[in-house]
């Protein structure tokens, strides 16, 4: 009787405890990480009163970042975070996070997203991918250029320079028609490449160059807020179903906190990594507005081959909730919108 009461005891002690296992490339120190340990963790277990926890697997030890959200389709795990472009693997919904220039500045991109264009986008998500993306977040904030060769003011200063690129096609067309020669390269060989000449620019958000050291060998810096560097923060939606009215409450309080919090620590990580890369560089170039447009002019073929991608009215929307209308204008006039 007495095993069989202990027994009976730890059996509603597990049932009591729903462990949701996380899987992403982020790592304590950097702030995917810390948002999970200071912000995911603590919430829902506050919330829960202990009956939900977070298991978090870090540094990619459980799975890649399209691997992992296989894995969550398969009920391996729960929660799972990517690259908002690496989400494109099971749905377009969050591509519209990927256009170039769809915000104007940090401040404008964790606004609008919070706000209402996570939201929208991810209900979109729940439906195409099977996964519910519960916040939308920047790691990194926007990719800068920099480049081995000479100073960058206007696109027109590419011209020539073999710029690496991801296998993204957006960007290799930004590269493209800002002038430069676009040149898929590996991102662990690219330290390497700029240093013999391989390849002499890169287009990456500012606090990975800082980490992989790219201000040694790339001294010229142009500071464009081109593409925003967008993550997510999903739940496999079969799972996320079976869960009561108020175990989703409590997901979502969870994911919230993560969201505020990951969004403070970014900022700060931008700017720690732009103030390390400005005191070892030979010039970090900041464009006029006038400027600003020649860039943007050059971004246009990117959302012209992204169309069908995103909904156009919630581009506009977004644009024009940053004074951006010379730019609707102009991607109306090429059709992309």
């Amino acid at each position: 009787m007495c095993i069989a009461a202990a027994v009976a005891l730890f059996a509603q002690t597990a049932a009591a405890e729903k462990v949701l296992k996380l899987g992403t490339v982020g790592r304590l120190g950097m702030p995917i990480g810390d948002a999970i340990d200071q912000a995911l963790i603590p919430t829902l277990e506050k919330v829960s009163g202990g009956q939900m926890t977070v298991e978090p697997h870090y540094r990619g030890s459980l799975c890649g970042e399209q691997t992992c959200g296989e894995q969550a389709n398969q009920s391996l795990l729960q929660l799972w975070t990517s690259s908002t472009a690496n989400f494109g693997s099971f749905s377009t919904a969050l591509s519209i996070f990927d256009l170039p220039y769809i915000f104007s500045s940090i401040e404008n991109a964790d606004r609008i997203s919070s706000e209402w264009l996570a939201k929208k986008q991810c209900e979109i998500a729940a439906e195409e991918a099977g996964h519910i993306c519960l916040t939308v977040y920047s790691s990194g904030g926007f990719r800068q250029l920099g480049n081995a060769i000479r100073p960058v003011r206007v696109p027109a200063d590419m011209e020539g320079i073999k710029w690496r690129v991801t296998k993204s096609p957006i960007e290799y067309t930004l590269i493209k028609n800002w002038g430069a020669v676009p040149v898929p390269y590996d991102w662990t060989q690219l330290y390497q490449g700029l240093q013999t000449g391989v390849v002499s620019g890169q287009y990456v958000a500012t606090p990975w160059q800082e980490i992989a050291k790219l201000y040694e060998v790339a001294k010229y810096y142009t500071e464009i807020n081109g593409s925003w560097s967008g993550n997510q923060l999903s739940m496999d939606k079969r799972q996320y179903d079976a869960l009561s009215d108020e175990e989703r409450e409590w997901v979502h309080a969870a994911a919230d906190a993560f969201g505020q919090r990951v969004r403070e620590l970014d900022r700060q990580w931008v700017l720690d990594g732009e103030a390390a890369i400005k005191a070892e560089i030979e010039e970090w170039y900041v464009p006029s507005d006038d400027e600003i447009k020649l860039w943007r002019s050059g971004a246009i073929d990117a959302w012209v081959n992204a169309k069908g991608t995103f909904d156009p009215e919630t581009a506009i929307r977004v644009l024009q909730e940053q004074g951006m209308d010379d730019f609707i204008a102009e991607l109306k006039e090429a059709g992309a919108l």
